[in-house]
């Protein structure tokens, strides 16, 4: 199980304007996650919620502070599923399933297919599928390299309404099954309550507002009355803020 470890966190990026103040994505962050956990980060949109993420993946450095992501002892391995599924068009399904092979890379790129229902597209192009069938493509691929932890950028956040409810429903079932460490960006409190054990309630300039525990049963509905209860808990902790 991954383990990540941050302590004294910051983030900040050059002046929007000549002779102005440094831009504070992410301020003095300390926070841990360990274990089997889904973890979702909300918050208003600038709170650094996928500043942090890209400083957890490497593609941003941070300013000040440590940032550790390890599996028993050793650096862990990542997923990435971003807000669009990035598959390439000119590879059917089946090809970008194995553009982050390994050894097993077909077998469990056919595993992870069928774990988001979408066996049938093995041959198929991504033209050919809707957006909530390539995403769920993103999903499954990332997920087939079984990573320690798995980092998701708002992945459902360009998609209508009913689709997303149907991939946060698959989206809990492979995690069931595969029980990875999730680090989940969003900015939808209803898809928190829904999928995560835990929830990181970011405010504006990047600080901890909130760190709230999520004790309901899974599977979660959207319309589950004890769903709807805790995210009204949550947005009126928003009011707080």
């Amino acid at each position: 199980m991954a383990r990540v470890d941050i302590q004294r966190l910051s983030k900040y990026f050059p002046p929007p304007v000549k002779g102005g103040d440094p831009v504070t994505a992410i301020g003095d962050i300390t926070l841990e996650v360990e274990g089997n956990v889904f973890v979702s980060i909300v918050g208003p949109s600038g709170c650094g919620k996928s500043t942090l993420l890209n400083i957890l993946s490497g593609v941003e450095t941070p300013t000040s502070g440590t940032v550790s992501v390890t599996e028993n002892g050793r650096p862990a391995r990542l997923g990435y599923v971003f807000q669009d599924a990035r598959l390439l068009p000119w590879r059917t399904v089946m090809d970008n399933m194995l553009y982050v092979r390994d050894d097993e890379g077909e077998e469990k790129a056919t595993r992870y297919l069928e774990m988001v229902g979408l066996s049938h597209t093995h041959d198929m192009f991504p033209g050919q599928l809707s957006g909530g069938m390539q995403q769920r493509v993103g999903i499954a691929r990332a997920f087939s390299v079984e990573p320690d932890l798995l980092l998701m950028d708002e992945p459902f956040s360009h998609l209508d309404a009913i689709t997303a409810r149907s991939l946060r429903d698959h989206l809990q079932e492979l995690w069931t099954v595969t029980r990875k460490t999730v680090l989940f960006v969003t900015h939808d409190v209803v898809e928190a309550v829904q999928l995560s054990d835990r929830i990181i309630v970011l405010a504006p300039g990047g600080r901890i507002f909130d760190d709230i525990r999520v004790d309901l049963p899974h599977p979660r509905r959207a319309a589950d009355p004890k769903v709807a209860t805790q995210q009204a808990e949550i947005l009126g902790r928003f009011e707080e803020m």
